[in-house]
């Protein structure tokens, strides 16, 4: 691992870790699900609509 990781950096990239919730648990599954349940659809809309328009990768399939 330490060459690896030494690899990367002289290629100037670094390693990046996330923790996230795991999916696979039930208490977690059933946590997302009660957020979801009392987000705003219009606002999730807007936030949808404006994640499109500043996407790099909407046209690549148009140009073609």
């Amino acid at each position: 691992m330490r060459a690896m990781r030494e690899r990367r950096r002289t290629r100037e990239m670094r390693e990046v870790r996330l923790n996230l919730p795991d999916a696979r648990l039930e208490a977690v599954r059933r946590r997302v699900a009660e957020e979801v349940a009392v987000l705003n659809p219009d606002s999730e809309l807007e936030a949808l609509d404006w994640i499109e328009g500043v996407s790099e990768f909407d046209d690549r399939d148009e140009a073609r």
